[in-house]
């Protein structure tokens, strides 16, 4: 994984003490909340319900198990002892004083972690697959080019103040891990015909209160072009972008509202940066540059592929059912001979989906250190991913996980939600999100039925930003605000595009909201209309497509009305 250039250590502990001066000259008054607001959101600090909440960068999902120990202590000493971990890998402290944030920030500098872009207008933490560099569908490794785009992005002066929010997510691998189609550029790595590397370019993607797919722009583009191209799609944008309307400055509205003429002045611009490049207006990519960045992504210390054909070992006799279905579950396949991925859920009854303690995020990083490297992912789905795992440790690292709590064989399946903090903590959310996946949990606590349920994607958000990515749900719940009350709005078929064929699609809602009470017995309607309908082992989103929406608003509304008829008993 990359490691900080002395350049890289000295500019985020400058960046941290320049807050620290911030912060002391705002608390004795000589900063009003207005001019410290914007320098205290430029270093990922918001003002929520409660408290203050500190966004931390995890750039592309990857964390050294000292970073992770760093945050695990970060949230004993200054939070509630836990933090969260978000759907765009970054994680989040919701409890920590103001007058204590220089402090996070200088020990956030020394293990080479800050907040600098994870919030305001600018371009955000970039994320990608989190099992770059080791899945065995990739393509190539989208790491090397998010650590250059991370750097090229970092304070850039003539992007620090875009219309709105701007984010880009890289796949590498064939099935797309990233989501890529609901960002505001998405890449995807590919080889032409001539077997080149390049990448073929999504743009105007986005959930919120227009859920719209990114539409490609670009088939192919060579890599030494990626940071040239993202310059004239960001200077289009800069000039086009609306700043009258914040519901309407995303570059999606941008997108559909201009059409071709978009990518008609995309391409213009790029041609004109591409014209001036002896000018050293265009930002390309070396392949000098490219190799100096890819070398930190070699195999780490001590991982080493069996040579092929060799076996690793023998299966493990008489291994009790938890551990088969942990390897069919949480354990995945590899591009070395011999070495496995393999997820730590974070999912499990009594603890919010993405939370983690200080003592589970020390856990962890041991067991990155005993058997990954020392080194994690984040995932999309609010999960940790140990990425080198010899497969002759197996069985062991099962045991250590199971012990630690790590080890439900839910990935993929209805327990393993994604879902934001809702309204327990965030000022901008219409509801709580918590409370209801809880709800759900409870509900759907055994095993043998998760199983037989199969491959499914539950969603949900506190509020139409869509932090919970509820649109791209299978099932998506989302949060909204009737007369000062929570209600639930349900849609069904999204697909981030990892479980569709590849395709991002946004949910379709089916009917008014519910109520807080009706959700859990709503979604067992729903996943018992899926069992009525389903032939062989379709998956959800299969039966989904093949039957339509309507039996499926018929079980809602059908348990909707089993509620009432209890409350109305009772």
């Amino acid at each position: 994984m990359y490691q900080y250039t002395e350049f890289d250590t000295q500019f985020v502990k400058d960046r941290a003490a320049q807050f620290r001066d911030q912060l002391e000259r705002h608390l004795a008054g000589e900063l009003s909340g207005d001019d410290f607001g914007h320098m205290r959101r430029q270093n990922g600090w918001y003002v929520q319900r409660h408290a203050p909440m500190a966004r931390i960068a995890v750039p592309y999902g990857e964390l050294s198990s000292r970073q992770l120990r760093t945050l695990a202590s970060i949230a004993r000493k200054y939070d509630r002892g836990y933090g969260h971990f978000t759907t765009r890998t970054n994680l989040q402290y919701n409890w920590i004083p103001l007058e204590r944030a220089a402090d996070v920030m200088d020990e956030l500098a020394e293990v080479s972690m800050h907040g600098i872009q994870t919030c305001g207008n600018c371009i955000r933490n970039i994320t990608a697959d989190a099992f770059a560099g080791v899945a065995a569908d990739e393509l190539a490794d989208p790491r090397p080019f998010c650590e250059i785009m991370r750097q090229w992005s970092s304070l850039h002066p003539e992007f620090a103040a875009l219309p709105r929010k701007f984010k880009i997510a890289v796949n590498g691998s064939r099935e797309d891990r990233a989501a890529i189609g609901w960002y505001d550029v998405g890449l995807q790595l590919v080889h032409n015909e001539a077997g080149e590397l390049g990448f073929q370019v999504l743009v105007g993607g986005g959930m919120g209160r227009t859920p719209i797919n990114g539409v490609v722009i670009r088939e192919f583009l060579p890599w030494p072009q990626l940071l040239t191209y993202l310059e004239a799609i960001l200077r289009v944008y800069n000039e086009y972008g609306r700043r009258d309307n914040i519901w309407k400055a995303r570059i999606k509205i941008i997108v559909k509202a201009m059409g071709a003429k978009f990518v008609q002045e995309v391409e213009e611009e790029f041609a004109a940066l591409i014209e001036n490049d002896g000018d050293g207006v265009a930002p390309l990519i070396t392949q000098a540059e490219l190799d100096r960045v890819s070398a930190y992504f070699q195999l780490p210390e001590g991982v080493s592929p069996l040579p092929a054909g060799s076996s690793p070992s023998a299966p493990v006799q008489g291994a009790p059912l938890g551990y088969t279905r942990w390897l069919e579950r949480n354990v995945h396949a590899h591009r070395l001979n011999g070495y496995r991925s393999v997820t730590l859920s974070l999912k499990r009854a009594g603890q919010a989906p993405g939370d983690v303690t200080d003592t589970q995020m020390e856990l962890a990083a041991d067991l990155a250190d005993r058997y990954s490297a020392g080194e994690l992912r984040v995932t999309h789905q609010q999960n940790l991913v140990l990425p080198w795992v010899r497969e002759a440790d197996l069985y062991a690292l099962w045991q250590a996980a199971r012990d630690a709590s790590f080890a439900t064989p839910n990935i993929g399946l209805l327990t393993d939600m994604i879902c934001c903090p809702g309204g327990d903590v965030c000022s901008l959310a219409n509801a709580r999100s918590i409370p209801v996946s809880a709800s759900i949990t409870e509900r759907f606590d055994d095993l043998d039925e998760l199983y037989d349920i199969g491959d499914i994607a539950l969603n949900i958000s506190g509020c139409i930003n869509s932090c919970g990515h509820h649109h791209s749900g299978h099932i998506g719940v989302l949060g909204v605000d009737k007369d000062g009350d929570e209600w639930y709005q349900i849609t069904l078929g999204g697909s981030d595009g990892s479980l569709n064929n590849g395709k991002a699609t946004p949910g379709k809602v089916i009917g008014p909201a519910f109520t807080v009470a009706e959700v859990p017995d709503v979604v067992e309607a729903l996943i018992d209309a899926y069992r009525a309908q389903r032939t062989g082992g379709e998956r959800f989103i299969d039966t989904f497509h093949r039957v339509g929406v309507d039996p499926f608003k018929q079980a809602a509304n059908a348990a909707r009305h089993a509620v009432e008829e209890k409350a109305v008993a009772a």
